[in-house]
């Protein structure tokens, strides 16, 4: 196949090659006119309440109802046995922002470029599911999280949100449904985030064994593993009690029989290469939804058609084995609500009058790991899972440096960069990755051995590339464009309302990930558009390559790029010259950038730069005394300070120990969480 008679009509930056509001799905278009919705005059009387206990940073193994077996979880296992079990539930996004973006619209956060963890965008109005419930009748509650990627007023959906919000509110009438959203941060990863793990509590004390738990196969078994594994189960079992609170609340005020209760985590869990990663350790998260014996009527039926059975039956109760995924539940509330879900919403009724049936298929996506932006998407029937690499040059080990306080990921860095791991499982995140990934979920659940490269799964392979790249465009993801382009504006509007050439933005980006020599003239072609998304573009398809050492010259576009205003187009330029022969040219663009506010772009390029070791002897010489210098003057007080990066990167070669990466105030405070303990609220 010849990619540039196919991409390159589209890729003429400067011409309107493609009006791409006329191409868009229906899925994927603005909000407009009036939702089918039972207003209060036509409601029926009796609507189910309906109760979401969220919770965050934990997976779905870490719950004795999925099997685990080292934890003590009753009242939600409970809660699991006589209600439906979700065994394939993703978050779609595996950071809390984009996550709950997707869960407040009911379509993937990437339509809407929502998709920027923690970044705000400039969105359509009208797009935040619960303003529905509350014109049907229904009393809206949020205590107290607004994690939305969005500009518009995220408490305005709710008729009560903050730290006192609940159905048990006085301004609530009596007869009035309610939902309601609870959401504890006693599973955060901040409990574990503690530097070090000198003085931790005593975790036998509740039943929970360090040296006795199951680690997971995806971390080295490690001391401060084990501890932070101990320390965020502990945290389970506490979700569980605060679970068990609103189950007592909800038979004290008489509301037991008339609420409906959605149990789940934002995304997934603690340890390292979990929340922010689109493996399953960061997707696959736990979620339980009752039916109290009046409702259950409404529950999903289990693929095969079997119901949910009466709480009279001693039968178990079902488990829900089709994909689920956070896009579906905003459709899901509406539907028990007897609210027909909107015809712009991306995700599926799994449940209710207006249930639309399973899905055959997972959908997910991250654009960015805090100041690192590599865009990366994956899909799963539940089998196998393909995992896309737009920047597969990326090691997937850069740091967001609040995950990088727990001691499991400074163990895990000690280990590897240090050279003393002996097992190549554990070397994955560190090192550069193919473009595309394929797993076999029944047979490789922690996504160990990519299967790729295997003849055998070509055709697999096919079918799932196939499906992304057609879902990327079925819901017009805007995920490709720079945190730049998305000042200033509402993108999703002026992607439909001008002639911008999206098809090629989408067919640029699929190159740089898989460029071969053979996609040099067309790089070099959009290295020269005038539109930044694809200067960007072009010059991460150069990137990949020259880490290849595919790239044996320096195109001379490099020396324009590296000039470029866009700091991320500057910045990947300059990584390309590093491997090209230009180190000292490249560099100096990194170490240098043209407002200080851009430094932490460089400083990413140079980060990855720092991970292959055969660069590392460069790096120290032309960058060791700056990054010293830095490492010391600049602040590093906050999680995305540039002084902690330059940190970091003298981490990487080896010119600071991994304990000193926060600075030595942190053991202070280290020593003072070790010793406390979350609260677990809010309460009902």
């Amino acid at each position: 196949m010849d990619r540039k008679k196919i991409i390159w009509p589209v890729l003429m930056a400067g011409t309107a090659a493609m009006n791409h509001a006329e191409a868009l799905t229906p899925a994927a278009a603005k909000p407009t006119g009036t939702p089918e919705i039972q207003t209060e005059e036509n409601a029926p009387q009796d609507r189910p309440n309906i109760l979401w206990l969220t919770f965050e940073d934990t997976s779905f193994y870490e719950f004795g109802c999925y099997g685990n077996r080292d934890v003590h979880t009753p009242n939600t296992d409970s809660l699991a046995a006589h209600g439906v079990l979700f065994t394939n539930a993703w978050s779609n996004a595996p950071q809390s922002s984009p996550a709950r973006s997707s869960l407040i619209t009911g379509c993937y956060a990437t339509t809407y470029g929502m998709d920027i963890h923690p970044v705000s965008t400039d969105t359509p109005e009208n797009i935040l599911f619960p303003q529905l419930l509350r014109d049907a009748g229904y009393y809206c509650t949020n205590n107290r999280k607004t994690h939305y990627n969005t500009t518009l007023d995220n408490k305005s959906c709710w008729d009560e949100c903050d730290k006192t919000a609940s159905y048990n509110s006085p301004q609530r009438k009596e007869g009035e449904p309610f939902f309601a959203v609870f959401n504890t941060a006693t599973s955060h990863m901040g409990r574990v985030r503690t530097f070090h793990t000198d003085g931790r509590r005593d975790y036998t004390l509740e039943g929970i064994y360090p040296q006795l738990l199951d680690l997971p196969p995806h971390v080295p078994d490690l001391a401060e593993v084990r501890s932070d594994y101990a320390g965020h189960l502990e945290a389970v079992q506490d979700v569980d009690k605060w679970v068990g609170f609103f189950l007592e609340d909800l038979k004290k005020q008489g509301l037991d029989d008339d609420t409906i209760i959605f149990i789940f985590s934002d995304h997934g869990g603690c340890l390292p290469r979990g929340k922010g990663y689109l493996y399953e350790t960061g997707l696959h998260v736990p979620l339980i939804v009752y039916f109290p014996e009046k409702w259950r009527h409404l529950a999903p039926g289990s693929p095969s058609g079997q119901n949910l059975p009466s709480d009279k039956d001693t039968t178990p109760g079902l488990e829900y084995t089709s994909p689920a995924g956070f896009v579906d539940l905003a459709p899901s509330v509406l539907s028990l609500a007897g609210i027909k879900p909107p015809a712009h919403m991306q995700g599926k009724a799994l449940m209710g009058q207006y249930a639309s049936g399973a899905h055959r298929y997972h959908y997910a996506f991250a654009t960015n790991h805090l100041h690192h932006f590599t865009p990366v998407r994956a899909v799963s029937d539940g089998q196998y899972k393909y995992i896309r690499s737009y920047m597969p040059y990326r090691q997937f080990a850069l740091r967001n440096y609040y995950q990088w306080g727990m001691p499991s990921n400074k163990a895990w860095d000690r280990l590897v960069l240090g050279g003393h791991n002996t097992n190549p499982d554990w070397d994955q995140p560190f090192g550069t990755h193919p473009a595309e990934m394929l797993f076999d979920l029944e047979a490789d659940p922690f996504e160990l051995h990519d299967l790729s490269a295997d003849p055998e799964y070509q055709e697999v392979l096919e079918k799932f590339r196939k499906l992304e790249s057609e879902h990327i465009r079925n819901t017009a993801d805007l995920g490709f464009f720079l945190p730049t382009s998305r000042k200033d504006l509402v993108l999703y509007d002026m992607v439909r309302d001008g002639d911008y050439p999206l098809e090629g933005l989408w067919s640029l980006a699929e190159m740089a990930g898989t460029a071969t020599v053979d996609d040099i003239p067309a790089l070099l072609e959009a290295a020269e558009s005038p539109l930044d998304d694809f200067r960007f573009w072009a010059a991460a398809g150069l990137a990949k390559l020259a880490t290849e050492g595919a790239l044996d010259y320096c195109p001379e576009i490099l020396d324009s790029l590296i000039k470029d205003g866009n700091p991320y187009i500057a910045s990947e330029a300059a990584y390309t010259m590093v491997w090209c022969g230009k180190p000292e040219q490249g560099l100096r663009r990194l170490l240098n950038p043209d407002k200080e506010n851009h430094r932490k772009i460089g400083y990413s390029a140079l980060e990855c730069l720092s991970l292959h070791p055969e660069l590392r002897q460069v790096l120290t010489e032309y960058c060791l005394t700056d990054l010293l210098e830095k490492a010391e003057t600049l602040p590093r007080k906050a999680n995305e300070d540039t002084g902690l990066m330059a940190r970091g990167i003298l981490v990487n070669l080896g010119r600071l120990d991994i304990d000193l990466l926060h600075g030595e105030e942190a053991y202070m405070q280290g020593l003072k969480l070790n010793h406390g303990r979350r609260k677990t609220v809010p309460l009902p």
